[in-house]
């Protein structure tokens, strides 16, 4: 693969796979399973059941059970609670001096996102064991930007029928990117609506909570001019720019199932070519673990003036939300290689230059902004921690902006 080989980017396998979920249930408990759809034709004398107004209570419970001892492998000693209650309970800090936190004024941070249409493509090709990790990647990628822990995750799935085996594989990814970030899967819901989802389709959306010590939370403020700006590789498209993404496949007649000359050096891990699909479904690379390790790490100095996670908006939609007013970014172009895949689409979507920077991260998942004194060590520690790190630019006198130059 041209992405860093990593259990990020591997398939989730559900059935030998599990976690568990902190209160999933069918209408009761944190983890709920709702349905609402149209009744079905019957027999005028006999009664309506449940399941002929599109709520399979059976299915629900069968879910349950599949993805019960997935959940608990997210878990540490910081969740309390029964699986099957109504809310997952997550303790802040511990009672334990070995284990202790030690927050002395604890801010906490949550976000909410989802995957966007993204899932329309894993649902059309029916690899749906990517888009969880996707899901808790956009969660907990905006988290870390305020220098936050993440603590746990809760998600959501809108079905139009509960299909326990399938629902269980896309909660497995789910659970896989909680893994990944060194959070806490502890509850979620599923709905089953075949009056809102066509037959096949779903949606998938998450919730995350972290905390940060007051004096260390990230304060864009604190950037200055002279400051390095690095960037970290993405793993590919990421979960950002598929409206475009899809329409660039239909106006050129791509197919997801074949294999194109430009990307055949994107293997799977037998070595195998990748498919188109298969290339574009390679979920969102989580940069938690090595960004809140970096943080601790300047316990008395502050040498992480800003960050920022590159979603939709791309480098000069997101880093400006990282600056003052008083600064500019200036990136060099020349400073990174776009990745094959991002050259593929805009070759034959006839995409130029400013809209594909615009839309999508072309390579760079996050930036950091740090010291110059501190860049070279910063580089040097991320890249031991496994991340693909280059300085993309430093920060001048300004208003605000983000400059790409050549």
């Amino acid at each position: 693969m041209v992405a860093n080989p990593d259990p990020q980017n591997g398939k989730v396998d559900a059935t030998s796979t599990n976690i568990g979920r902190q209160g999933m249930h069918l209408e009761s408990g944190c983890y709920t399973s709702r349905m609402s759809s149209t009744p079905t034709s019957r027999g005028s004398d006999s009664p309506l059941t449940y399941a002929e107004s599109g709520v399979d209570i059976e299915a629900g419970d069968k879910v349950v059970g599949l993805i019960e001892r997935m959940m608990r492998r997210t878990h540490g000693p910081r969740v309390l609670g029964d699986h099957g209650a109504f809310a997952g309970m997550f303790r802040l800090d511990y009672n334990e001096k070995l284990f202790r936190r030690n927050y002395r004024d604890p801010v906490l941070v949550a976000c909410t996102d989802g995957v966007g249409t993204k899932v329309k493509l894993a649902a059309d090709l029916g690899i749906v064991d990517t888009v969880g990790i996707d899901c808790v990647a956009m969660n907990v990628n905006d988290l870390i930007v305020q220098g936050a822990e993440p603590l746990f995750f809760l998600d959501y799935l809108g079905l139009h029928r509960q299909d326990p085996e399938r629902t269980a594989e896309i909660v497995s990814g789910v659970a896989r990117g909680c893994e990944i970030s060194g959070c806490a899967l502890i509850g979620g819901e599923c709905a089953e609506m075949p009056d809102i989802y066509a037959e096949g389709d779903f949606d998938i959306a998450g919730f995350s909570v972290g905390v940060v010590e007051l004096s260390r939370a990230i304060d864009s403020m604190r950037v200055e001019s002279g400051d390095v700006i690095i960037g970290l590789a993405a793993s590919g498209v990421h979960s950002n720019g598929f409206s475009l993404v899809r329409g660039i496949i239909d106006q050129a007649k791509l197919d997801l199932m074949g294999h194109y000359d430009e990307l055949a050096m994107y293997l799977n891990e037998d070595g195998t070519p990748q498919t188109l699909g298969e290339i574009l479904l390679t979920p969102t690379r989580i940069y938690a673990k090595p960004i809140v390790k970096l943080l601790r790490k300047y316990k008395v100095k502050r040498v992480v003036s800003g960050m920022a996670h590159i979603t939709g908006g791309g480098l000069p939609g997101n880093i400006n939300r990282a600056l003052p007013d008083k600064v500019d970014a200036r990136l060099s172009r020349k400073s990174w290689s776009i990745p094959p895949i991002f050259e593929f689409l805009g070759e034959r979507g006839g995409i130029d230059r400013e809209e594909m920077e615009r839309v999508f991260n072309l390579g760079v998942g996050y930036v950091l902004i740090v010291r110059k004194t501190f860049a070279n060590s910063v580089v040097q520690q991320l890249r031991r921690d496994g991340e693909d790190a280059f300085i993309l630019g430093r920060t001048i006198k300004g208003t605000g902006k983000v400059k790409m130059v050549d």
